[in-house]
């Protein structure tokens, strides 16, 4: 994926520059550092060498120039083993005088031993151009201008001796002083231009490994999928969501893998083909199928690209959004809608359905014909389950207000639930399915006591719904161990969920009963994230009898509180 001009990134060039390498510490300035060093050790050996060769073959009978020759190259010899890169700075000290001053009293020492013969005046440009380079200029101007008088210096005391033969080496020294000026300017100024140039690479080298990335974990976070595919069908790159919208080990396992593969993601395949040869993207909903699990149906969407360096290869990025998702949010928001729609019509029922029921009550107080107080009884029975499921729909309205003691409610679940579980069962006088297992010893818990009976009578209406008929076909539960959680389940013993009623059980308005509202999960879940539990349901085997059977079950998972807080709820409700 382009990056395209690091000094534009949306991080901004100016807050890279904090964390560029300053120029000291760099490995450009360790590398130079290094070259010269073994430069000087280079020409040390040379001129041991060169020496030797001039004693052996008498053109030069003094010890003394062997001897400097020999202490300069072992000198290069340890400064190249064992000193520590570092810069002259601007200032002549000691790393100065160390590696900068040693070869320029060397060099004019032995100019000054040998005579004529030889002239070493031109090895003074390597010291001059290590200042300009490691240094600043103005350092590199006094090192050129240090030698010029040292040499002019050298050919006055000549010009003493020998008036006859000091002009022309009067002149030498001056235009050598010119040519060492020259060098360290120039060297200065590429050295400067270089070194500006390498902080800039350095700082967009920075800058683009930051927003690579910055651009891989946005991908990594991403809720769609992303792939990169090149030409063949090669999936070079793709993040968490596609590889589990792709449904497959391989794609789980595999780094790198091939969309002919799987006979499944045949039509990824054909739509990124079709993209490539018509050098366009293209967006499709497609299905991708597998044996042992259903149509899985995304979005498919591509886009061309091409990778900077590669010639004549194209990738596509292929992204896919899960159909499921979409659906879902447009799911959710026509369920608000009438959730909004429901409440206004319920408060409007409410009154006249109130009339109703009263004037049916006074007609049936005058009636004594058989049939007609079963028309009555049926105006009775139907205003009752109008009332019901308008005081449903009102009921989802009053979940969410929180109200002063919602976060210190409190309820000793093993009282309270035996307390619900025997008003309910008053209701039901022939009901023997249901079987109960709760604690012996106290169970606090954060809930609210009238909520808590609103929720276990709802499951337990649901289970007693679908239930067998046989004993302990219900059973409720009650862990109590020490876990911050308290689990309470309501199991009862029937067939099978459908797949499509389970994936929307919590849904509001969604029932599989004409007859149903479909509110009354959907206020239990509500009422149990209000007060920090959480409901949810699944298959689990109980024993009826002396057999294991499976069952529907739905677990509450309540916060465990303690008595410190009980006290406390006692006293906040207490006060005026």
């Amino acid at each position: 994926m382009a990056l395209g001009n690091p000094a534009k990134s949306w991080l901004g060039a100016s807050g890279m520059e904090s964390f560029a390498e300053p120029v000291e510490d760099s490995q450009e300035m360790v590398r130079l550092w290094q070259g010269f060093m073994t430069a000087r050790l280079t020409l040390g050996v040379v001129l041991v060498i060169l020496q030797a060769t001039l004693y052996t073959i008498n053109l030069s009978s003094s010890t003394a120039l062997l001897a400097i020759s020999s202490a300069y190259c072992a000198s290069t010899l340890l400064n190249r083993l064992y000193a520590h890169a570092r810069p002259l700075g601007n200032r002549f000290t000691g790393a100065w005088f160390q590696w900068v001053g040693v070869d320029i009293l060397v060099f004019l020492l032995l100019q000054s031993l040998q005579g004529s013969s030889l002239n070493y005046t031109a090895l003074c440009g390597l010291p001059i151009l290590f200042t300009a380079v490691l240094g600043t200029l103005k350092l590199a101007l006094g090192t050129a201008a240090g030698v010029t008088m040292l040499l002019m210096g050298g050919n006055l005391w000549v010009h003493l001796e020998s008036p006859a033969n000091a002009a022309p080496l009067l002149a030498q020294s001056a235009l050598s002083g010119v040519g060492f000026f020259a060098i360290a300017l120039l060297a200065s100024q590429v050295a400067t231009r270089l070194a500006s140039e390498g902080q800039r690479a350095r700082t967009s080298q920075l800058a683009a490994r930051i927003q690579r990335q910055v651009n891989e974990l946005v991908i990594e976070s991403l809720p769609d999928g992303v792939l990169i595919i090149d030409d063949k069908g090669c999936v070079r790159a793709a993040n968490p969501a596609a590889r589990m919208l792709l449904g497959s080990d391989r794609a789980r396992m595999a780094s790198n893998f091939f969309l002919h593969e799987e006979s499944g993601w045949a039509p990824l395949l054909n739509l990124t083909q079709t993209s490539v040869i018509s050098g366009q993207g293209r967006e499709e909903d497609v299905s991708i199928r597998h044996s042992g699990h259903g149509p899985r149906r995304v979005r498919a969407r591509t886009r061309l690209a091409s990778p900077e360096g590669h010639e004549g290869e194209s990738l596509c990025v292929l992204f896919l959004q899960d159909q499921r998702e979409i659906e879902a949010r447009l799911r959710t928001e026509k369920l608000a809608s009438m959730g909004r729609m429901s409440t206004a019509v319920a408060h409007e029922i409410r009154n006249p359905l109130a009339a109703i029921t009263q004037a049916n009550a006074l007609l049936d107080e005058d009636l004594s014909d058989p049939r007609l107080k079963r028309l009555t009884l049926m105006v009775s029975q139907n205003a009752r389950r109008l009332d019901r499921i308008v005081e449903d729909i009102l009921k989802v309205s009053r979940v969410h207000p929180e109200e002063p003691l919602a976060l210190l409610a409190c309820v000793d679940l093993r009282v309270a639930v035996a307390q619900i579980c025997s008003d309910w069962c008053t209701q039901i006088p022939t009901l023997n399915q249901l079987a109960l297992d709760l604690p012996l010893v106290p169970v606090l818990v954060r809930f609210e006591a009238d909520h808590l009976h609103r929720v276990l009578v709802n499951l337990l209406d649901n289970a007693l719904r679908y239930a067998s008929p046989a004993s302990r076909a219900i059973q409720l539960s009650c862990s109590a161990d020490e876990d911050p959680l308290v689990a309470l389940s309501v199991w009862s013993h029937g067939a099978p969920m459908d797949q499509g009623v389970e994936r929307h059980l919590f849904e509001p308005f969604f029932s599989s009963e004409s007859r149903s509202t479909g509110l009354g999960l959907y206020i239990c879940r509500e009422l149990c994230e209000r007060h920090g539990a959480s409901i949810t349901f699944q298959r689990a085997t109980r024993t009826m009898g002396s057999e294991l059977v499976e069952g529907n079950e739905f677990v509450i998972a309540f916060l465990r509180t303690d008595e410190n807080r009980l006290s406390l709820i006692d006293k906040v409700s207490a006060t005026p």
